[in-house]
């Protein structure tokens, strides 16, 4: 059984709602004004608020705003009642995160199908996030044993060495050992920060309020400097500075600069990682209808048709895609990222040949 939480500060108002969702088998909660219904709802998680917009105290819109502050009562759906319908008053509680309103006087039946209408929408959210979550979890399982194998061998194999031949090893052969441990244990912290981010931007990814709000409150940047010094960084880390070309007009992206050095370093690193020595790493960017565009190209390996469609889908984690060419987690997590901020991200390649990765960031 549903319980709805009431949250009216008119006695008679207050009892007609109780007595009609009563007697359509809900289980009822009552407030008298909005700080009462604010502790209600924190204590009782309701699985619908039914809130009246001009209250003492505590408003409707007050109500709402903290409720969408805390985790456990961010998600529940509250339906606004007003005297008023003044189209700035919708907006305003719509831009806070209202699901629906009804205008008094109203009847009982469209007060059931209002609500009616928020549950079943609440339960097709909770349906896709748990389905998000199964597929999450099935995709870690498989890949994560997999991924944390490699490095960890290398880490175990190479301490187990120095423990057993200590006294028979030079210097330099430690040092050298000591650098193959550290190597191994920063791709293992690399790879649990990616994974922990990619779970992150899916729960994200699966709260449009939350997307809405990432998006309204996101800073703006500019992309060349954070590009630039992540594009160089990659590079001399290759040894491939002569490779790299970098051709970016000035502009702003509507996004921070954390993030865009995240999804810039792993779609660089990419692009070299999956093309030779001597061939050239290419980076433009420009500022065009209110958008900046980046393109990342490089003239190595190539994808296939199914590896591009299969950029963003489960399937990614498994092992067999881990093993295929330039499709790996850290394209992902910026295909999502960009995706989230409004933007766009694509590929084109030729298998053997050629990959160009282009994104569009909203300014």
């Amino acid at each position: 059984m549903k319980t709805i939480l009431i949250i009216e500060d008119e006695v008679q108002i207050r009892n007609n709602l109780r007595q009609i969702l009563q007697l359509s088998d809900f289980d009822t909660l009552v407030a008298e004004n909005g700080l009462q219904g604010l502790e209600l709802a924190k204590e009782k998680n309701p699985d619908l608020i039914i809130c009246d917009l001009m209250m003492p105290e505590l408003d409707g819109y007050g109500v709402l705003t903290q409720l969408r502050q805390h985790s456990e009562t961010a998600t529940i759906p509250l339906i606004f009642l007003t005297a008023k319908s003044e189209w700035s008053d919708l907006r305003k509680g719509m831009e806070l995160g209202a699901d629906d309103y009804l205008t008094k006087p109203f009847n009982s039946a469209q007060l059931l199908q209002a609500i009616a209408t928020r549950l079943n929408k609440q339960a097709i959210f909770e349906q896709k996030t748990q389905e998000k979550m199964d597929d999450l979890r099935s995709s870690i399982t498989h890949a994560l044993p997999h991924e944390i194998n490699t490095p960890l061998n290398h880490i175990m194999g190479m301490s187990q060495l120095l423990i057993e031949e200590y006294g028979e090893l030079d210097r330099s052969e430690i040092l050298e050992m000591l650098q193959h441990i550290n190597r191994a244990g920063q791709r293992l912290h690399r790879l649990t920060v990616n994974f922990l981010m990619y779970a992150n931007l899916e729960l994200l990814a699966s709260n449009p309020e939350k997307v809405a709000a990432l998006r309204n409150n996101e800073v703006e940047t500019f992309v060349i400097s954070t590009v630039e010094s992540v594009a160089v960084k990659i590079a001399k880390k290759a040894n491939r500075e002569a490779d790299l070309t970098i051709d970016i007009s000035d502009g702003m992206a509507k996004i921070s600069s954390a993030k865009i050095g995240k999804i810039a370093e792993e779609i660089i690193e990419n692009a070299f990682r999956f093309s030779l020595p001597n061939t050239a790493v290419n980076i433009i960017g420009n500022s065009n209808n209110n958008a900046f565009h980046l393109y990342v190209i490089d003239h190595g390996r190539g994808m296939t048709e199914e590896q591009i469609k299969n950029v963003g889908a489960y399937v990614q984690f498994e092992r067999k895609m881990y093993e295929q060419q330039g499709s790996g987690l850290g394209l992902l997590i910026a295909k999502r990222l960009v995706e989230l901020h409004g933007g766009e991200f694509s590929i084109e390649s030729i298998y053997g040949a050629q990959t160009i990765i282009r994104i569009v960031f909203p300014q």
